[in-house]
């Protein structure tokens, strides 16, 4: 298969128990092979942004997420939680852990925020046997808003939680991360432990995608709900976990996740009500939303073109009707899977836009960051978004469903 706009080099389909074939199989409901191979391609070669390089005499390019739009500074700090009350899904011997970004609005100046270890990057360009071809540090140097460690904007600001898709990093919602803080929110961004490529821990230690090997779905998204639970209890406890938690108003709790990490949004939901809003962005629902709906809590659907009603996905068709509280259907007219992610921002600044998703990257990730902060102001802060309404002129990609 010969990558698109990029003539002479051929990528291989990946092996099924591989990271890239773990998400070909979770790329949520793609059925023909060259689908399937450009979702596999997209994990294989890009992770936060990685992408495809272009022919090796061309320099290396230097990536860039867009800016927040909000009125607000962002601070970013980093923080490694350890749940000794339960053990990993995936590797028993071990407590689950979990590693957290906060995003915030700040006040002070920070060191600039780096987007992926070279660390990281390198290990999932080893795992694809693509050493040589994407230079780790390119992935990694990509260049973001956030500043490590800046001092926070006083205040109190709602919560949203943040999941990234299967095999996935946190770093890979890290544009819509920094929308939401600079917007005036609190920002928790997880990487679920053995659930990505390879995430760095403490200690030098990189934890690879055991879970990658998994046939139950509903097991990955049954552990991520407890993943938000225990992340909530130790954000809003008494001796919390996070220096800067007075920040956050424990009233006002939302989620979004990508793929397998949308279907964790409405778990989530569904384990914990602290969690008052939740979206969905092209995941499907592995685990069904409770037959008795989420308590009339707000919910979004937020997909590529083949989420619309009756297609590919019938996982949305069937819990559609579940969502009991205040609810939208929207497609995307020319995205795929990934483009509710930071990927293909920073694969069109590398010079290899798929043609097969024509929607620009940057676009694709101005409405991702306009239609979910519209959600979140309009259900966490009572901000009044029209956007949500229904089609615009302004957004003519953006498709109204209404299923009976």
């Amino acid at each position: 298969m010969t990558a698109g706009g990029s003539a002479g080099y051929t990528r291989e389909t990946p092996a099924r128990g591989s990271v890239a074939g773990r998400a070909l199989r979770l790329a949520e409901g793609m059925t023909t092979i060259d689908a399937a191979k450009r979702i596999a391609t997209a994990v294989a070669l890009t992770v936060a942004g990685t992408v495809a390089l272009a022919p090796p005499a061309a320099a290396s390019p230097r990536l860039a997420l867009p800016p927040p739009s909000g009125p607000y500074a962002v601070g970013r700090d980093v923080l490694h939680l350890v749940d000794r009350d339960r053990r990993d899904p995936w590797v028993p011997e071990n407590p689950r852990e979990l590693m957290v970004s906060m995003f915030y609005p700040a006040a002070g100046p920070g060191r600039p925020a780096r987007y992926l270890s070279t660390t990281e990057a390198r290990l999932l360009i080893a795992e694809r046997g693509a050493t040589g071809l994407v230079e780790p540090e390119v992935v990694g140097g990509t260049r973001t808003a956030a500043r490590e460690s800046a001092r926070p904007r006083p205040g109190r600001y709602p919560l949203v939680v943040l999941s990234p898709g299967f095999a996935l990093h946190r770093h890979t919602l890290t544009h819509l991360a920094e929308e939401l803080a600079g917007r005036g929110y609190v920002v928790a961004a997880l990487d679920h432990a053995y659930e990505s490529a390879g995430t760095a821990f403490p200690g030098g230690r990189v934890l690879t995608c055991a879970a990658c090997l998994t046939d139950d779905e509903a097991k990955v998204v049954a552990g991520r709900a407890q993943d938000v639970t225990f992340l909530l209890d130790r954000l809003t406890d008494a001796r919390p976990a996070w220096r800067h938690a007075g920040l956050i108003d424990r009233t006002r709790i939302g989620m979004a996740g990508h793929s397998i990490g949308g279907n964790a949004a409405a778990a989530a939901m569904a384990a914990d009500r602290r969690v008052r809003a939740g979206v969905n962005m092209d995941g499907s629902f592995f685990q069904p939303v409770p037959a008795a709906g989420l308590d009339r809590r707000p919910f979004l659907m937020l997909g590529m073109p083949r989420h619309r009603p009756g297609d590919f996905d019938t996982t949305w068709d069937r819990d559609w009707p579940k969502l009991d509280g205040w609810k939208r259907w929207l497609t995307v007219t020319g995205t795929g899977h990934f483009d509710f992610s930071d990927v293909p921002v920073l694969a069109e600044q590398a010079g290899l836009p798929d043609p097969d998703f024509p929607l620009p990257g940057d676009r694709a990730a101005r409405i991702v960051r306009d239609y979910v902060g519209a959600f979140f102001d309009l259900h966490l802060r009572g901000m009044p978004r029209p956007l949500l309404d229904g089609p615009t002129t302004a957004n003519p990609e953006v498709l109204f469903h209404q299923p009976v």
